[in-house]
């Protein structure tokens, strides 16, 4: 937390002290005041009942009224001093009750700072969502609530997390942002079915919920639901507690805030490590990832596979109907190479019209058997894009063609070369290392 920003926190506090104390000094000069007044009263009844005795010596009767003036003095200065210790009484109550207000106000700023806090550390939905629940539990406890988060493609609201909620809610899986009066108006709305107001295409049930959308950046992150068990009418939530709603938006405020940052760093994770026209991984990625399947090839004794894929006469497809053609081509090879190949594996964009996949535990046989299949699936792409397309492969595997993780990819390439070299549209495999550096062909579309 910056230092300027500290100072902006410290101001409108100093503001409060200062009318807080002008606001005393004024109440104990009117209470000191009425004492005053009430200890001149006194005197003046003592002075009078004694100008009373001294008359009554001389001048028997003629003193009377100044012993009554005297004895209703006393009366006035008892309802005084009854009247000073009542609004003492109540100034105290006063100050306790607005203690102990200013006591929950810091206890919940601070519940809020911490969550903040919190929240900036999490990395996913899921941690956030935790935040969330642990700092409502204390904030609005007897309430329960449910999170939902924008996915991906922003059409659709899932459910992260739900807690609390009691057996008369019913929670549902996903809900979309036109199904939603909140999201739409961009403000809090409350659903209260049997009070016959408008209710949101996607509530169900009978309970009264208040729904507070998560904005930020004027886009929407999520939608946060709160209720409490029985709750059937919209006052059993809003003004129950006079607090409850500008609660769920400071949660609503923190948690959109670090939604949008979770968001953001998985969009930046993922241009760092994905091709955008692919979505493939990129070739840095590649990299670190074969890396890491060598060293575990080498400790468990399995075989790691690489197979080169590059797409034939592609300079010449863009020459003849375009680069968007080109694209569209690229983008569906991809897809035909994913779609042939496990969820363990991983197909990288090595660089222009080149593919290439790494395939952990994948001996040298079923590599290749593997490569004629996207070889297949690449050729039927001629049919639905009405021009030839066609892709040349090349296969190696360690420790069936090379001993060694450098000479891996290098040995597939140069098996990918060799199958251009001999006509193009077909698979070719490195040779294995106990029978030289020759390069037998596999298979021959």
């Amino acid at each position: 937390m910056s230092v300027s920003y500290k100072r902006r926190r410290k101001v409108p506090y100093l503001i409060r002290r200062i009318r807080i104390i002008a606001a005393r000094a004024g109440m104990r000069q009117r209470f000191g005041m009425m004492y005053a007044g009430a200890v001149v009263m006194q005197a003046l009844s003592i002075v009078m009942v004694a100008l009373h005795d001294l008359f009554d010596r001389y001048y028997e009767g003629v003193g009377y009224p100044l012993l009554v003036a005297a004895l209703f003095l006393q009366v006035t200065v008892v309802a005084c001093l009854v009247l000073f210790r009542s609004i003492l009484i109540a100034q105290h109550h006063h100050e306790q009750h607005m203690r102990a207000d200013s006591e929950q106000a810091r206890r919940r700023t601070a519940e809020l700072f911490a969550m903040t806090d919190m929240l900036q550390a999490a990395e996913t939905n899921e941690e956030a969502g935790a935040v969330l629940m642990v700092t409502a539990r204390r904030l609005l406890p007897g309430y329960g609530a449910a999170l939902y988060v924008l996915n991906n493609s922003r059409d659709r609201l899932d459910l992260a997390r739900s807690w609390d909620l009691g057996g008369g809610h019913v929670i549902t899986e996903s809900l979309a942002p036109a199904n939603c009066w909140a999201l739409k108006r961009g403000k809090a709305h409350l659903n209260a079915p049997i009070e016959g107001g408008l209710c949101c295409a996607h509530h169900a049930g009978n309970n009264a919920v208040l729904e507070i959308p998560m904005m930020a950046a004027g886009q929407v992150q999520g939608l946060l639901v709160l209720t409490r068990e029985g709750a059937r009418h919209g006052s059993d939530i809003a003004e129950e507690n006079a607090g409850v709603r500008n609660l769920g938006h400071a949660l609503a405020d923190s948690m959109s805030l670090a939604l949008s940052n979770i968001a953001l760093r998985d969009r930046l994770r993922t241009q760092s490590l994905r091709d955008p026209l692919t979505g493939l991984y990129n070739r840095r990625y590649m990299e670190d990832t074969l890396e890491r399947f060598l060293a575990l090839s080498n400790r468990s004794g399995s075989s790691t596979a690489v197979i080169m894929i590059d797409l034939d006469n592609f300079k010449s497809l863009n020459d003849q109907h375009g680069h968007a053609k080109g694209d569209s081509v690229l983008r569906d090879a991809s897809a035909q190479v994913m779609g042939a190949l496990r969820p363990t594996d991983v197909v990288c964009r090595y660089g222009g019209e080149e593919i290439i996949a790494i395939l952990p535990d994948c001996p040298l046989d079923d590599a290749a058997a593997k490569a004629e299949q996207i070889r297949l699936r690449i050729l039927s792409l001629s049919d639905i894009h009405g021009c030839a397309v066609s892709a040349s492969l090349g296969v190696a595997a360690m420790p069936e063609t090379t001993v060694r993780g450098e000479e891996l990819i290098p040995d597939a390439d140069a098996s990918l070369y060799l199958a251009k070299a001999n006509g193009k549209n077909q698979v070719l495999a490195a040779e294995r290392v106990t029978s030289g550096l020759a390069l037998a062909r596999v298979n021959h579309g």
